[in-house]
């Protein structure tokens, strides 16, 4: 299976409009019903390629440009009607998703579980997630960026429907904006840091954790609190208002963690930026970090403030302190991952497969996850260091993972791809009497070929990229093998639901979100120029030069007419030699690929001279 981003996209959002808009009507929900998460993944399917693409954007001059565009989107009609589909379907999206009092709800329905203690209550249901947030956030300002392109097109049409639409996109902005505020205040209170003593089990699960030379205990402390000193002195400087009294990020004698738990943490104190219910509504979440909902919730911040720095504008005032909070906890979350990743001399705790929580729980999911936090952090700083042991982590998460190797029957590793990772949401217990809630995750391929993309884009070395890039169509062909291959939604994610025995399979917008992801990241991945190493800049140097000294050697011969043969061949090489010094620095394989013609060219040149004299 080769990486073709803009085919493949096309394709799946030819077979996403083909199950979501059935006989002129929009259909929500897929295989695990509806909720606040799935809807916004279903949308996003569309709108975050749209916002993120420049060549994918669908207001109606870009796609009139664009033929292939014009063509999946028929199925909404032409012109402004493609726009005002999309319009309709998040104005249903942000009313089903807004109580009575107008206030934002998040909450995760229908994708909380049963975690082997009952099912879940009603009440329980409405509990919000940070899926729900991270997710709200990408949507919101894909969709901001849509409705705002709509508004600059329309603002020269004079057509009546052109006129109403506008109406309606000025009266959806501050909706969008509202649940923006409302899902950067719900993560912001859903980021929780913990200090438990070495001495605890947790401190103890720690130690074994990053003592992997088996080094005296002390010695591991001492190291560890002096590598996490700047974090501790960020996290007290920048994050630690509002947090429980009894956080001590001082004292030597604890351990540390913090990321994102799986809603509002419990003792997590209210914002006074905003007035929305969410900023003071009470937390049930345990105050412990959860390796998937830092993931999630780092993406979502990387639109966000992304954003912030490319379009200042999008945001109101009060959002942007928003902003800024939320990037000093990424930032924080990020260098705290990264380091533990990393510490000691010897083998990293990373390596050390599969990754244990400080729960005691342990899983090559937790592994991968950690693993992507190394490498966003490596892209931030555009560094390589690291790199080659970083891609050989993601290689072994391959195979265990039975991406790159044959599975076996009854495979444990099957359970990472279907049902997937079962979380338990500790806290959730306390709501109605209910049980302890579940939340699975299924992403791991799709984890795996979004981080070897980005870690691809990174590398300075032909055989890095290229083993990185192997790796990533090896995922990717995983993941078509999973794709749904009967009944209207053929061509989305996955076949491993359950649904072998229905003829009309309904798709997961969990797995087929991350999917479009990836497909994305693909695309960003292959704008890039191509790699251009030292060495290959050299060897088309050489090349190069002694093209261009044998040209000027032909030169010194007789001058033959304007309009002969060898005066026009020598034209041609003397441009073909322009080009590839102009391309040297950029694509040094093309350059030499020119150089290599031209020599030949002026070797014909010179045989014919030789031959003509003899």
């Amino acid at each position: 299976m080769r990486i073709r981003p803009r085919r493949q996209l096309l394709d799946l959002w030819r077979a996403h409009l083909r199950t979501s808009f059935r006989e002129g009507a929009w259909v929500w929900g897929g295989r695990d019903g509806r909720n606040s998460v799935s809807d916004a993944e279903q949308l996003m399917c569309l709108l975050y390629p749209s916002s993120e693409l420049a060549n994918f954007a669908l207001d109606p001059d870009s796609i009139a440009a664009a033929a292939d565009v014009a063509t999946v989107m028929a199925v909404l009609g032409e012109d402004i009607h493609v726009c005002a589909a999309l319009v309709t379907k998040l104005e249903e999206f942000f009313a089903a998703y807004t109580d009575a009092e107008d206030e934002p709800i998040f909450p995760g329905g229908s994708y909380f579980r049963d975690a082997g203690f009952g099912q879940p209550t009603a009440a329980q249901c409405e509990l919000e997630v940070v899926d729900s947030y991270s997710m709200s956030l990408s949507l919101c300002i894909a969709s901001l960026r849509f409705l705002r392109g709509i508004e600059r097109y329309l603002e020269h049409e004079v057509r009546r429907e052109a006129r109403r639409l506008n109406e309606r996109v000025k009266a959806l902005i501050p909706q969008v904006s509202t649940r923006l505020t409302a899902a950067m205040v719900g993560l912001i209170r859903s980021f929780v840091m913990d200090t438990p003593l070495f001495s605890s089990p947790p401190g103890q699960e720690i130690l074994n954790l990053v003592n992997q030379t088996g080094a005296p205990v002390r010695e591991v402390i001492a190291d560890f609190s002096a590598a996490l000193g700047p974090i501790r002195v960020q996290a007290e400087t920048d994050v630690r208002s509002g947090h429980p009294e009894g956080l001590d990020l001082r004292d030597d004698n604890r351990a540390f963690e913090c990321g994102w738990t799986w809603g509002v943490g419990r003792g997590v104190g209210p914002r006074a930026e905003v007035t929305a219910r969410i900023a003071t509504q009470p937390g049930y979440a345990v105050t412990k970090p959860y390796l998937y909902f830092t993931l999630v919730a780092l993406d979502g911040i990387k639109d966000l403030y992304s954003q912030r720095t490319s379009e200042p504008d999008l945001f109101e005032p009060h959002q942007v302190v928003l902003v800024e909070s939320l990037k000093r906890r990424a930032e924080l979350a990020q260098k705290y991952w990264s380091t533990i990743s990393r510490f000691g001399t010897g083998r990293w705790p990373l390596e050390d497969l599969p990754w244990r929580t400080s729960d005691g729980k342990q899983s090559d999911y937790y592994s991968l996850a950690v693993t992507a936090f190394l490498i966003q952090d490596l892209l931030e700083k555009e560094s390589t260091t690291d790199l080659d042991r970083t891609a050989a982590v993601l290689r072994q998460l391959a195979e265990r993972g039975r991406i790159t190797s044959r599975p076996i029957p009854e495979d444990p590793a099957d359970l990472l791809h279907h049902p997937g990772l079962l979380l338990t949401l500790k806290g959730s217990e306390d709501v109605d009497g209910g049980p302890v809630l579940g939340y699975h995750v299924s992403d791991y391929t799709t984890l795996l070929l979004k981080r070897s993309l980005q870690a691809a884009r990174l590398a300075r070395e032909v055989p890095t990229r290229v083993e990185l890039l192997d790796l990533a169509e090896s995922a990717l062909a995983h993941m078509e093998a999973r794709a749904i291959t009967s009944g209207c939604s053929a061509g989305l994610w996955d076949d491993l639901g359950g649904n072998g025995d229905t003829a009309d399979p309904a798709p997961s917008w969990f797995l087929t979100e991350r999917m479009m992801e990836c497909l994305v990241v693909a695309h960003n991945t292959f704008d890039r120029p191509p790699l251009a190493a030292p060495s290959m800049r050299t060897a088309a140097l050489i090349k190069i030069s002694e093209a261009d000294h044998l040209f000027v050697q032909e030169t010194l011969q007789v001058s033959d007419a304007v309009d002969s043969p060898r005066y026009k061949e020598l034209a041609a090489i003397e441009e073909s030699l322009a080009r590839a010094n102009a391309l040297m620095s950029k694509r040094p394989n093309t350059a030499e690929a020119l150089a290599y013609d031209a020599l030949r060219r002026l070797d014909a040149l010179a045989y014919a001279r030789e031959d003509a004299t003899r």
